[in-house]
């Protein structure tokens, strides 16, 4: 799997778990609906460490709960360069 596929898994899986969308997670994180979109869809390869972590503080988690999920545990992740 893709780093990117498995971000995206795990921002959609927090948003399902909370119940809001993607678009209302944007805008608790104070960024444009659209820069969630470009990761959704792959525009951005490589999202940034302070994207995440402005995500994680929209949902209330540390950067440590993103990233502890099964989807992350994949020897065989591969990045996007």
């Amino acid at each position: 799997m893709k780093l990117e596929e498995a971000i995206t898994k795990r921002i959609y899986a927090l948003c399902d778990e909370r119940g809001i969308t993607p678009n209302k997670l944007a805008d608790l994180a104070g960024m444009p609906a659209g820069s969630l979109k470009s990761i959704f869809y792959g525009k951005s390869k490589n999202p940034g460490s302070r994207t995440i972590l402005d995500l994680c503080q929209a949902l209330d988690i540390t950067f440590y709960d993103f990233f502890n999920d099964d989807l992350f545990k994949d020897k065989d992740l591969e990045g996007t360069y």
